[in-house]
């Protein structure tokens, strides 16, 4: 497997019906300001403990940098009629999403999700969490050279001590395999160190659910672990249906070359609008063999109910926190 890691993160997840989400963004077309830039919004308060002073005294640009993927890369291959990606500056609405596990730093990607809260971001539940995961931290638009262009935005604690993550409990139940169609995960984030939500400040993708396998272009986007900078790639997506009765299920597939171990939970955006840098978020790399064998080509879990449920289901935690 390219993307592999065992979640220990159940909470509920029933079934529900589901269109697009409007943009609930910084502005009304979604578009993210420039680092710096005036919010509209006020401030907010952090609730709970880990705030976002504490995560940035704790990720340093140095432990970012060090940081490796949850997941382990595999040996680069050329897919047939792939896509060509690219290095580039990344787009503030994708970031890293850096996570301490045991004595290591490691990290997956992530993306805002336009929601009513302003506050929830978007990956895969292979990348979100483990038992002994602890100081979780989002950073849009991450790069080496500009590490935290926009601030960052800790992953908020539960009564519990743990992040608040919504997976659905057939994923940590079943196990990756079985369950490589619901391989997503929701995640609410604190303010920055200003006080400021992460959907005011750099906009959000809205989420599609229901939509077809097969889309004409959809721009995919993840931080390879080989690499100080985020990649991009656009492709056509197809339907994948396994033929493993271990790993039961269709996917959506893209071919793109260079997405190895790190762009696990990376965005994969029907519709997208260079001039805001947003899109609709029709899935995730993960699924089936948790994202897949090779770098150039990637899955994602389709983004049906199930996914339409978890989505509300976060929605509804995030308001009672």
């Amino acid at each position: 497997m390219r993307r592999t890691l065992t979640v220990a993160v159940a909470t509920a997840a029933l079934m529900l019906l589901g269109g697009p989400l409007p943009v609930a963004g910084a502005d009304a077309s979604g578009t993210a300001r420039a680092a710096g830039a005036p919010r509209a919004a006020g401030p907010v308060q952090a609730a709970g403990g880990w705030s976002a002073l504490e995560a940035e005294a704790f990720w340093t640009p140095e432990r970012m940098a060090s940081a490796e993927p949850v997941t382990p890369g595999v040996p680069e291959a050329l897919g047939a009629k792939a896509g060509i990606g690219e290095n580039f500056d990344g787009i503030p609405v994708v970031g890293r999403m850096f996570v301490m596990k045991g004595s290591g730093a490691y990290f997956c990607t992530a993306s805002v999700v336009a929601s009513p809260g302003h506050d929830l971001v978007l990956s895969a539940a292979h990348c979100l969490l483990g038992p002994d995961s602890r100081q979780v931290a989002f950073v849009p638009q991450y790069t080496r050279a500009k590490p935290r262009p926009y601030g960052m935005f800790p992953v908020l604690r539960g009564a519990n001590g743990r992040p608040k993550v919504w997976i659905d409990p057939r994923y940590p139940r079943e196990g990756p395999n079985r369950a490589a169609t619901v391989d997503v995960a929701f995640a609410q984030v604190g303010p920055d160190a200003e006080g400021w939500r992460v959907e005011d400040v750099v906009g959000a993708n809205r989420l599609v659910t229901g939509a077809t396998y097969t889309h004409a272009r959809v721009e995919l986007i993840g931080y390879p672990s080989t690499a100080a900078r985020p990649r991009r790639c656009h492709n056509r997506t197809t339907k994948f249906t396994s033929t493993d009765p271990g790993i039961p299920g269709s996917f959506l597939r893209i071919d793109c070359t260079g997405y190895p171990g790190g762009t696990s939970g990376g965005p994969f955006l029907a519709h997208y609008d260079p001039q805001t840098g947003t899109g609709e978020v029709v899935g995730v790399i993960g699924g089936w063999k948790t994202g897949g064998t090779t770098p150039d080509t990637s899955y994602s879990s389709y983004f049906g109910q199930e996914i339409r449920k978890l989505y509300e289901t976060a929605v509804a935690g995030a308001r009672g926190a």
